[in-house]
């Protein structure tokens, strides 16, 4: 497949999945399903492989996200109805106050961002950008914008995330000056892509309307007596917790033993999420004078509003999929290496290219390292480090249609696509630009 095709393809698709859902009101999954099946078959896939293609990439998707999101939700439930989110709310609008509540965010995103991937730090703290919404009476972009534009940069730039891992060991950057140049480089493009950007927009966007999963989140009258304000931040750290000790589990134990083996298995995300929630559910539920039928209410009635989510997230990663199996990724990725640029602008502009044909920015990384890594180890005056930044700064470019977390923030934010497009893929582009800017200025003094 020629190169201009593949690009033609992906633009026409990513057309139709705009207008079909924006313009003619067609459920969104079912545009993606039938979206990527045609991408597939024009692109000369067979039609049984095009359609295993989209099972194939929905069903990895979800095998990962769909437990993230129940979990999730069962631990924003629980921390609703204990009052523990109106507690944390309150104590962050007295600390911060109502006009910083969005600079407040920004800085917990980026503190619960740095162990987890961002889909299960954004679950962690969307009950409290609901809560801190209605009680501030703040719009909800002002609030979760920011928050997940610091998720979106510790994601990609800040280890000991594992996308920045990734990078680091293929460019053999050192671990210390990567994180300094993370955190001199993603702070500012936090606070401009998060809160600087989201009090610019959020006027300007339209009217939204209320997500249905902020009624889970929200109680409307808090209880009387609220949950101790450590007990309620303890449910929502455990999991970060657990998964930092997961990240350092060969640094704590020897790798292979039974120790170290434990300590990876509650490190994982999901089995992390699992031991918070059950937890939550004794701290915030049964210690707090809740029935044990009534902690089963909360969970069972909690995830009714999430299943349009999880198959639009699961739908966008088979949307992901068709383009990499049709070999428009592929074709795609080729033109960009044809470009004669900087290295530090190539392995930004790789990593731009596999994030809008794939959708993942973890594999976006990875690709674009692997490719750039070996060159850079015949190359000179280029600083690792840089590499490994401005890759990952490009790796969460667009914010594209067939990245999951598109959709995702679509239906926890109760936006419109084209809202999305205007909320969220420009924060995801303004991470990415400003990332390689500042990555440049930082490579003359290096």
């Amino acid at each position: 497949m020629s190169p201009f095709l593949a690009v033609a393809l992906a633009v026409m698709a990513i057309t139709a999945v705009v207008a079909l859902i924006a313009r003619y009101k067609i459920n969104p999954f079912i545009v993606l399903f039938g979206v990527s099946i045609l991408l597939a078959l024009c692109a000369g896939m067979p039609p049984q492989k095009a359609i295993a293609s989209f099972e194939a990439g929905t069903g990895k998707v979800l095998g990962h996200v769909a437990t993230v999101i129940a979990l999730g939700t069962m631990l924003g439930k629980m921390l609703a109805e204990s009052g523990g989110a109106d507690q944390i709310a309150l104590t962050i609008t007295r600390i911060a106050g109502t006009r910083r509540v969005s600079w407040a965010m920004m800085v917990i995103g980026l503190l619960v961002g740095l162990p987890v991937f961002f889909e299960v730090g954004f679950v962690l703290l969307i009950p409290l950008a609901y809560t801190l919404a209605r009680r501030t009476e703040t719009p909800l972009v002002l609030i979760a914008l920011p928050m997940g534009a610091a998720l979106s940069v510790t994601h990609a730039m800040i280890p000991p995330h594992p996308a920045t891992l990734l990078a680091q060991a293929a460019y053999q950057a050192d671990m210390g000056r990567t994180i300094l140049w993370g955190i001199l480089i993603g702070t500012p493009t936090a606070a401009l892509a998060g809160p600087v950007y989201a009090r610019f927009i959020a006027p300007r966007i339209g009217p939204t309307h209320e997500a249905g999963l902020a009624e889970q989140f929200v109680s409307r009258q808090p209880p009387a007596q609220l949950p101790p304000f450590l007990t309620t931040v303890l449910a929502i750290l455990c999991p970060v917790i657990l998964m930092m000790v997961g990240s350092g589990a060969d640094l704590l134990s020897h790798p292979g033993n039974g120790p170290n083996t434990f300590l990876h298995f509650i490190g994982n995300p999901d089995i992390a999420l699992m031991i918070a929630t059950l937890l939550s559910f004794y701290v915030l539920g049964t210690a707090r004078g809740f029935s044990r039928e009534t902690v089963l209410k909360f969970s069972n009635e909690c995830l009714g509003p999430t299943a349009l989510i999880i198959l639009l997230v699961g739908a966008g990663g088979g949307f992901g999929r068709e383009l990499v199996d049709s070999g428009v990724s592929s074709a795609i990725t080729t033109l960009a290496l044809g470009a004669h640029v900087p290295l530090l602008v190539l392995a930004w502009l790789l990593a731009v290219v596999v994030r809008v044909a794939t959708g993942s920015a973890t594999v976006a990384m990875s690709t674009a390292s692997g490719i750039v890594g070996p060159i850079l180890q015949h190359s000179h005056g280029v600083s690792p480090e840089l590499m490994v930044i401005v890759t990952g700064a490009g790796s969460v470019a667009l914010g594209p249609l067939n990245d999951a977390g598109f959709w995702q923030i679509k239906e926890y934010l109760g936006l419109s696509v084209g809202q999305t497009i205007r909320t969220w893929s420009v924060v995801e582009t303004l991470i990415a630009l400003l990332g390689l800017v500042f990555s440049l200025l930082a490579s003359c003094f290096t």
